[in-house]
């Protein structure tokens, strides 16, 4: 993704669905690997070349771009029974996998992003109500 140009909205710059793709899958090969994400991934995702369209298009959805995506988000992670520190090991990934694959703004962007998601979805995790995902 190097050299594209760092103006407009974060979905194009990022090049767009098969940009979001090129991103998310080794970021998801490392968590299927995760000693500790890998078997609540794993145990829950058989189809993953289906399950990382649908993830592309959530993404799609939280960086500005056109998307198919039409929600869940909260509830299926919700229903999964994770635990708050389970975000704190994702992040570490995500923002790893930013800063080795990403141009250091759209890092910086990407990493920002999820960051106030997990916040979020860590909070309805603990049982706070009244909280919303984007795009959910």
């Amino acid at each position: 993704m190097a050299g594209r140009e760092l103006s407009g909205c974060l979905y194009a710059n990022l090049g767009g669905h098969e940009g979001i793709l090129a991103f998310i899958r080794p970021f998801y090969m490392d968590v299927r690997q995760h000693k500790v994400l890998g078997p609540i991934f794993n145990s829950h995702i058989k189809d993953w070349d289906s399950h990382l369209a649908k993830i592309a298009e959530f993404w799609a959805v939280q960086t500005g771009g056109p998307s198919k995506y039409r929600g869940g988000f909260a509830g299926a992670h919700l229903r999964l029974g994770l635990k708050p520190e389970f975000f704190d090991h994702w992040l570490g990934l995500w923002d790893f996998n930013c800063q080795r694959q990403l141009e250091p703004d759209l890092a910086v962007q990407m990493s920002a992003l999820a960051h106030e998601l997990a916040r979020r979805l860590k909070m309805m995790v603990e049982g706070r109500q009244g909280l919303q995902i984007g795009g959910d």
